[in-house]
């Protein structure tokens, strides 16, 4: 996808974080925007900040866990603006603790926003944009789906959100390889960041009613801990990476990395398994935090 301007982009989580980058360099090609987000006054703040630059907005609070919600946004969209684009699925939540220790609720939180949501998202607007590039010729579509490091990586105490990586890492390939296949001008990419300051390792603040933790485990208490400082000292800013992932689309890039040194351990994984190694020490190159994460779960 070559030509942004007066192109629409539909992005979820667009209330901050990557989904509030994306919008801003969105407006500044000359897109229309469509932002999605559970957060009604995060959407307004990002609304009046793309308006400023002179975009075209369209926004509205959207649960992506329900299917409902995400048509509701792409039946909005049609109406408002014609035709989709650029799709971001990128809302996505956080949660950590020994897997065993997760509730149901856990589970049901993150896999329905960091994996329902791309899946609503992928089912619903892909059949769109193909429908669209019939009556255009010179349609061009792409389809960003935000997963992580930890879709490649598997650490100790972040089994749900891993589970949740893993498997968009898993559908945006497909999906990549569906579009192919049937020769669409619909590219697919798959962004895997890794420690960014974007406000994920708040996500508690706005977990749903029906969705509601129990009081902290130990291991829940230290893996926030952890997440907290890691998120917090990144040194890769949200904004620098959605400039990479526009670029990445430009250049027909499907894998978006922010920290591209972190693939040794992704490497090392690959290893492990065409080897049948155990999987290794995912703190072999820092087990100071290995050792403090013990001493934490210890002390609790």
């Amino acid at each position: 996808m070559k030509n942004f301007q007066n192109k629409v982009a539909v992005i979820t989580g667009g209330g901050s974080g990557f989904g509030r980058e994306f919008a801003l360099i969105g407006a500044k090609l000359g897109m229309k925007l469509v932002l999605a987000d559970v957060q009604q006054d995060a959407l307004d703040k990002v609304k009046a900040e793309v308006e400023a630059l002179g975009a075209q907005v369209l926004i509205q609070r959207c649960d992506v866990r329900h299917a409902a919600e995400v048509q509701a946004l792409a039946d909005a969209t049609m109406e408002k603006f014609g035709a989709v684009h650029l799709v971001f699925n990128n809302a996505g939540v956080g949660s950590g603790g020994l897997i065993w220790e997760n509730t149901q609720a856990d589970w049901e939180w993150v896999l329905g926003v960091n994996l329902w949501g791309v899946i609503h998202g992928v089912r619903i607007f892909t059949p769109l944009m193909l429908a669209c590039a019939k009556t255009d010729p010179d349609y061009e579509g792409h389809i960003v789906n935000t997963a992580s490091m930890a879709g490649l990586l598997n650490a100790p105490t972040m089994g749900v959100y891993n589970v949740s990586k893993h498997a968009v890492v898993s559908l945006s390939e497909t999906l990549f390889q569906d579009l192919s296949l049937v020769e669409a001008p619909i590219g697919a990419s798959v962004l895997c960041p890794y420690f960014v300051p974007t406000g994920i390792s708040q996500s508690q603040r706005n977990r749903p009613d029906d969705v509601q933790a129990s009081a902290p485990t130990a291991s829940q208490r230290a893996s926030q801990a952890m997440s907290d400082k890691a998120v917090s000292s990144g040194k890769v800013t949200a904004a620098e990476v959605a400039e990479k992932t526009f670029k990445a689309i430009s250049d027909g890039q499907f894998y978006i990395y922010s920290h591209p040194a972190a693939l040794g351990n992704v490497q090392e994984r690959m290893e492990d398994i065409i080897t049948q190694r155990n999987p290794g020490d995912p703190y072999k190159a820092a087990p100071h935090i290995r050792d403090m994460l013990r001493a934490r779960l210890k002390s609790e």
